[in-house]
């Protein structure tokens, strides 16, 4: 099912009273995700894996409970960031701290008692992984260099990363992220975005937020423009026959991507990361119709394609 826009752009409010950044809830945004998901695994085609993912998510929340004091970024060096449109907290350029591997293990030991036997084999390996080892396979999934590396192991440290990046995002706050100089990487991390949601409520209402695949800032883009190349020509809008239409795939022609696009007016509990979980189908039939994907879900990490 495909409804094409004919008319670009959308009529939204002016720039300066649109809030830039939104982020989540540090004291529910896992729990809620983890609920989420329980939802959706209802009749679903792939429970087991929802509920595993629900599991996964509520370690992560106990490890963002938990999470120590970290070094982050001085206002200076903020200040500077946002009048040059940098993310302070890169993917790229910040140095991690050894903590998100304390993470890593408090959530590896508490979803193993609801794992399956081959995810407790992966378990396993990562608890007799080195510091240095760990490293070397964070680095490898914050690039996008997924062919040589754990692909059974690595959303388990994905889930560490995310925990480690949203402390540091949720303890900053929105006033510490400004513009990013390249709109579709996350202000904060520089991330790709794994959907975007169109929100309700407040000063939020029916505008579109691209949702980081990493640290859970969201931030804003004006709609029906494409999220990886910002062409606002042949923008198309799928979805599965008989869905609620929750939950559409963006494709832009100009570039040969799309990304998914969640809506809160259809579903007031869409999750950018569970609802792109639940709807696989919807990948496969974007696939099937020459589109790839643009921004990765990092806990479906493939060597073949890294945003797969």
């Amino acid at each position: 099912m495909t409804t094409t826009i004919i008319q670009p752009g959308e009529i939204e409010k002016l720039a300066g009273e649109i809030p830039f950044v939104y982020i989540p809830s540090r004291n529910g945004i896992f729990h809620d995700r983890a609920g989420r998901l329980r939802t959706l695994a209802h009749d679903h085609s792939m429970k087991d894996f929802l509920i595993f993912m629900a599991n996964l998510c509520e370690a992560q929340q106990a490890a963002l409970n938990d999470f120590p004091d970290v070094p982050l970024p001085q206002e200076t060096q903020l200040k500077l960031c946002r009048a040059h449109g940098m993310p302070p907290l890169s993917v790229q350029s910040w140095q991690r701290d050894p903590a998100w591997q304390q993470a890593l293990r408090k959530i590896a030991d508490r979803v193993q008692q609801h794992a399956t036997p081959a995810s407790k084999e992966t378990i396993a390996r990562l608890q007799h992984m080195d510091s240095a080892a760990l490293e070397m396979l964070a680095g490898a999934i914050l690039s996008g260099r997924y062919e040589d590396i754990d692909l059974a192991a690595a959303p388990f440290v994905a889930a560490a990363l995310q925990v480690y990046w949203t402390h540091m995002t949720t303890t900053l706050g929105v006033r510490a992220f400004g513009r990013n100089d390249i709109s579709n990487l996350c202000p904060a991390c520089a991330s790709a975005p794994v959907a975007s949601v169109v929100r309700i409520g407040g000063g939020e209402q029916g505008l579109r937020y691209l949702s980081c695949s990493l640290c859970e800032t969201q931030w804003h883009m004006v709609r029906v423009k494409c999220s990886n190349c910002e062409s606002t020509k042949d923008i198309g809008y799928y979805s599965i026959e008989g869905s609620s239409g929750a939950v559409k795939a963006e494709s832009c022609d100009e570039c040969g991507t799309y990304l998914k696009i969640a809506y809160m007016d259809k579903d007031p509990h869409v999750d950018p990361v569970a609802d792109d979980l639940a709807t696989l189908a919807l990948d496969l039939m974007m696939d099937n119709s020459g589109k790839s994907r643009s921004g990765p879900n990092l806990f479906l990490m493939t060597a073949s394609d890294p945003a797969a």
